[in-house]
Parts: C-alpha cells; structure tokens; sequence
C-alpha cells in the first residue's frame, strides 16, 4: 500500500486510459484510413462528416449503426456496404499496445491493494467490444467511459463522476494516461495524474507513490 502523499490520503484507486496506454486506439484517423481507404469509401467525405458524428457516437448518444449510417452508407450508396461487412473491420484495427502493460495490470489487480477502474474515451459499442476481446473486465472493479457517461476527456464531468464512483476524495485517485491534457484536467481537479510514456516509465512513476506490484 502506497505511503502518505505529502500529508494526504493514500492512493485508493488507479484509473487506467485504455487506448494509447492499454491498447491501440479504438477508430482513429489512420485506422480510418486503412479500413475505409480498403472498401472504397470516399475518405475526404468521411473526415468532413466523422467529427460531428463522433461527438455524438463517442458520447453514447448515438449508436455505431447510426453513426456508420451517417458517415458512410448514406455518402457511398454505389458501394453497397453493410454493417455486417464494415464492423469487423473496425474491431480488427485493436491491438494490445504494450504486453508489459497490461502485465503489470494484471500484477496490481492480483495484489488487490487498489480500487482498479478504466478512465477512457470510447464509444459504448467498441468499448465493450474491447473489454471482451482482450479480456480486460475481471482487471477491473468497474468502468468509467464516455460512452457510458456522456462526456469525453480532458472535460472535467466524466472526471467527477470517476470521483464520484469510486466513493473517495479526489486526492486518493491516481489516473494514467497518453495525452498531456488530459492528464492536466485530472490533476486540476485534484487527481494525481501519471503521462504514460512506456511500461517501463510507468512502472518507475508508480513507484514513486509506493504502489508496487
């Protein structure tokens, strides 16, 4: 169990940034590249319509269907794609992004000193998708993501209610992840936040809060 951090309380939960520190990114700009660019579909068209569409997708306001329907099927008609045909394709772009990683995941869970929990960004469909396919539920006590949530990183909501679910201060949490910012909107409300670089960064930042696996 972590030491007193500078007076305060002890690290009581880790929250873990899936894509950029678990895995591979879920549906980003060269994922949409290889998959869409392979069936045909008009790329240029794609990117003007993605952004509006996955602000609503990424949230859990729309669905994938929906949201594929919009972006694709509907601007590509003489393609004659479907569903069925386009979402495996997108569940094949996940990949493990460091075995380490996910290793020392599995040590803390093991260990059992800490409240584990996922902090991501992520649409409701790919996430629980990749929850399954890489077998990352029983690593975890329970799972904050946008699409179940309704906000995205770096906003400040989806950090309270991360707060507020684990049942602790905000002092006692500490959350990982790949991009700056997001990192900065947890510190500035009162999270300690570690900028995931590689396994072996991570494994040595951990250690300076005494958690070790």
């Amino acid at each position: 169990m972590s030491t007193l951090l500078n007076g305060t309380l002890r690290i009581k939960t880790l929250f873990w940034d899936i894509g950029g520190v678990l895995l591979t990114n879920g549906w980003d700009r060269d994922q949409r590249s290889r998959v869409l660019g392979r069936l045909g579909v008009d790329l240029s068209r794609y990117e003007e319509l993605h952004a509006e569409a996955n602000y609503y997708w990424e949230r859990g306001l729309s669905t994938a269907k929906e949201f594929f329907r919009k972006t694709v099927f509907e601007q590509n008609p003489e393609l004659d794609l479907s569903y069925s045909v386009l979402w495996p394709q997108v569940c094949a772009e996940s990949k493990v992004l460091h075995p380490d990683t996910l290793d020392l995941v599995a040590e803390l869970r093991a260990a059992g000193s800490y409240r584990m929990a996922t902090l991501n960004n992520e649409s409701r469909e790919l996430n629980e998708y990749r929850l399954d396919a890489f077998k990352l539920r029983p690593l975890f006590d329970y799972f904050i993501c946008s699409g179940y949530v309704h906000e995205m990183k770096p906003l400040p909501d989806i950090y309270r209610s991360a707060i507020d679910i684990s049942g602790y201060p905000a002092n006692t949490s500490l959350f990982i992840d790949d991009k700056p910012e997001n990192c900065d909107a947890a510190r500035s409300l009162g999270m300690h936040a570690i900028r995931f670089e590689s396994p072996a960064q991570l494994r040595a930042a951990l250690g300076s809060y005494g958690i070790n696996s």
